[in-house]
């Protein structure tokens, strides 16, 4: 849904002081401060969201999330995965959705390296691929298991291939062929992330990646993510992401957000 800059702004604040799933970013997991063990370990969390409405069309909404961790000695391997398909009898309204895989080594020291690579889609925008790689230097710093902060920055090669499907006629050019971008960019973030109870927590990322010639043109995303455990193994979680692009591949309005809920799995 696109809104204006100041609406935006207000958004941010409004969600940021009072409390992507889908966006272009980088996801990032939680700092981990326990001794390395020489055991392989693994976990696994799974989000399924389906509703299915029928009247004179079939109408199916399809959300589904999973993340995979393995740690093997001073090694944090991570493979996320995601997707959200909308479709109304045999036309898709939405279709968007990544795979990341990512490597931490000394992934509990406060300075250390995480290397990554990811995949991405989203029609409904006109984004038909992202690939990019790279690796950033991260520091973590952990206060008594009540919140921690993450800093990190590095490089990242991007390639994209966008079209015109969600462009205004307005402002489509003559040649409406797909456009595609091949750039260096550097790749920032801060991440805050605190309980607010027993059972609930709060994270809150802000993403700043803008090719070298174009650095104060970035694209800047954030994403805000609130979960409650009901149980043992079931949880509730809003998911807002928002993004600023200065200047987006194809005409778009450079203003973009979505906001989800979900219920998630744990083993």
């Amino acid at each position: 849904m696109p809104v204006s800059g100041k609406q935006y702004i207000v958004l941010i604040f409004f969600t940021v002081v009072c409390t992507d799933v889908f966006s272009q970013i980088i996801n990032v997991d939680k700092i981990d401060t326990s001794a390395y063990s020489k055991v392989k370990s693994w976990n696994l969390n799974l989000s399924i969201g389906i509703e299915l409405d029928k009247q004179q069309t079939t109408l199916l909404d399809a959300t589904n999330l999973m993340d995979v961790s393995l740690q093997v000695n001073r090694n944090l391997f991570i493979f996320s995965a995601g997707n959200r398909i909308t479709n109304n009898a045999d036309k898709n309204f939405l279709n968007t959705g990544y795979l990341h895989l990512r490597w931490r080594y000394n992934y509990k020291n406060q300075f250390h390296t995480e290397k990554f690579v990811q995949y991405q889609w989203d029609q409904q925008r006109g984004m038909e691929r992202r690939f990019l790689y790279g690796f950033n230097l991260r520091y973590n710093f952990w206060h008594r298991k009540l919140w921690e902060m993450t800093f990190a920055s590095g490089i990242i090669m991007e390639h994209e291939r966008w079209n015109y499907v969600a462009v205004d006629s307005a402002l489509l050019p003559v040649d409406t062929s797909p456009v595609n971008t091949n750039l260096l960019k550097s790749n920032s973030y801060v991440k805050w992330e605190g309980k607010t109870s027993a059972n609930s927590n709060l994270a809150v990322f802000v993403f700043y990646q803008a090719a070298f010639e174009h650095f104060i043109k970035p694209r800047i995303s954030n994403v805000i993510n609130y979960d409650v455990a009901v149980s043992k193994h079931l949880g509730l979680g809003l998911h807002y992401t928002g993004q600023y692009d200065f200047r987006p591949v194809v005409p778009l309005n450079k203003l973009y957000y979505t906001f989800s809920t979900s219920f998630t799995y744990r083993l």
